[in-house]
């Protein structure tokens, strides 16, 4: 069945970076396929970053020019690069695939405190 496993999650200092991992397996992987959304305390969960249909990638307002989306296909896996990071930041992070259907993992903690 479809797996999808985050990893890299942490504490950072505001200002710092971090890189989110998700590995993809028992389903074909397609870069094209997959996002990363948040959900931070006392808010519904809200888009980061994902490749759309025709090969072009949506940033969520608050997150553009500091994150960065990429994938290795080799490794089935699908990277969210954080740069310049705010106190606001902190939340879950959560790896999404969109096929016929929606897949997630079950999400890692990014907490940016100083």
């Amino acid at each position: 069945q479809v797996q999808l496993v985050e990893s890299g999650g942490g504490l950072v200092q505001p200002g710092g970076s971090l890189t989110l991992s998700c590995r993809a397996s028992g389903i074909m992987f397609s870069s094209e396929l997959m996002g990363w959304y948040r959900q931070a305390p006392g808010k519904e969960r809200e888009l980061v970053a994902r490749k759309n249909s025709i090969g072009t990638i949506n940033y969520g307002d608050s997150v553009k020019g500091r994150f960065t989306i990429s994938s290795d296909n080799a490794k089935n896996t699908v990277y969210l690069q954080m740069n310049s990071l705010k106190l606001e930041d902190t939340a879950v992070y959560y790896c999404n695939m969109r096929t016929y259907i929606d897949y997630w993992g079950q999400g890692t903690q990014v907490t940016v405190s100083s």
